[in-house]
């Protein structure tokens, strides 16, 4: 009897979205920089989406005649030309801002749509070490075999440079200093030595062209591991803000739910005014001003998109697994779960913004505020 491997949760970009890269590949056949998979006008369509249905000029097998390539990031135009820039320099790439606006989704999109992967990813921690940078070694063929190319085991980032195509470093500032400190000749000399192998033709390790290294690092935990001068001088700096219009926050938490709570076996049944409500309430904590201008007490921890997001799949999960009630009661206790996290003055910041505007909504004659209001007692 054969099993049937399960669905995996989340595709890489690269598989989600298919059929809009060979669509691209095929539409756009402008220059490409070495290695690239895409133009870079192609690129930056393919991040932004195109706006319109876009027509093949001939047809091309299994691919439609035409499409319109949907937008996946939510943010300034420009700042994704410049990305693409840099990264048609050879040059590396630093996506820096707070936590949860979407700086690791941009790096996997640019990296499927210059290189057709977003596979090559080392994930920064405190614990990583040079290895994820450089190169390991298969130990039963060292003491087997001694040092050999078959026995080298290529890092991501190695792995990367032998191909021409683009590796990720995620939160560049977990990694230890010295564990850094491997990137910079790695973005420098474009080459990595293997001393081990001295005498072969596999001593070094000569980067081909199309290699460069997208990083992110959020701007709380500078204070980690702090960059050296070097090491920032090796990246192009770009800064990922938070969503800037409230209807299109709202939209993307709304189509990044829907996806969560279908993979849960849902359907997304959320109302929109609390949706609403839910987006109005991180963006008033978020900038510690609401937007009819009233004064706002700021939490500790970031209300960042990522987590509205996370709020609205659970309360959809919840009407749809737990039906109990209006959904809009749910809401004051996951707002406290997302708050009470560093910094347990934040509770009363949360209180304090339930006395400010949520207060002055409900006495304004908003039924949905004044719901709200009537919960405070939740919050306790």
């Amino acid at each position: 009897m054969t099993t049937q491997a399960p669905a995996r949760q989340i595709l890489p970009a690269e598989e989600r979205y298919a059929e809009e890269l060979a669509f691209l590949a095929a539409y756009d056949t402008g220059a490409r920089p070495p290695g690239w998979a895409l133009t870079p006008r192609a690129v930056v369509t393919f991040v932004c989406g195109s706006g319109e249905p876009l027509v093949l000029s001939s047809a091309s097998p299994g691919l439609p005649d035409k499409l319109e390539i949907a937008p996946k990031f939510v943010g300034e135009r420009a700042l994704v030309e410049r990305c693409v820039v840099t990264l048609a320099g050879e040059r590396g790439l630093l996506l820096v801002g707070e936590p949860g606006t979407a700086k690791s989704m941009l790096s996997e999109l640019l990296a499927a749509a210059v290189s057709g992967t977003s596979a090559l990813t080392v994930q920064g921690t405190a614990g990583t070490t040079e290895d994820a940078f450089r190169y390991g070694w298969n130990y039963a063929l060292l003491l087997a075999q001694g040092p050999s190319r078959n026995a080298l085991v290529d890092s991501p980032v190695l792995t990367a440079m032998r191909s021409g195509r683009v590796a990720r470093v995620e939160e560049v500032t977990r990694c230890l200093p010295e564990v850094q400190d491997a990137l910079v000749s790695i973005l420098s000399d474009r080459r990595v030595s293997v001393p081990e192998l001295a005498g072969t033709d596999d001593a070094i390790v000569a980067a081909a062209q199309g290699f460069t290294v997208i990083g992110t690092a959020n701007l709380r935990d500078r204070g980690v591991s702090e960059m050296s001068a070097a090491l920032k001088r090796r990246f192009n700096f770009e800064t990922v803000e938070p969503i800037g219009d409230p209807a299109a926050e709202t939209a993307l938490v709304r189509r990044q739910a829907t996806g969560a709570v279908e993979r849960a076996g849902a359907s997304f049944g959320v109302d929109a005014s609390v949706l609403d409500a839910l987006v109005t309430v991180f963006r008033d904590l978020r900038a510690g001003r609401s937007a009819e201008g009233w004064d706002v007490e700021r939490p500790g921890t970031v209300m960042s998109t990522a987590e509205a997001v996370q709020v609205a799949a659970s309360l959809a999960i919840a009407t749809a697994y737990l039906p109990a009630g209006d959904v809009v009661d749910l809401l004051p206790g996951h707002l406290l779960g997302v708050v009470r996290k560093d910094d347990p003055a934040d509770h009363d910041r949360l209180l304090g913004y339930w006395d400010g505007p949520v207060r002055r909504r409900a006495e304004e004659g908003s039924a949905l505020w004044r719901r709200l209001w009537d919960l405070r007692e939740t919050l306790r």
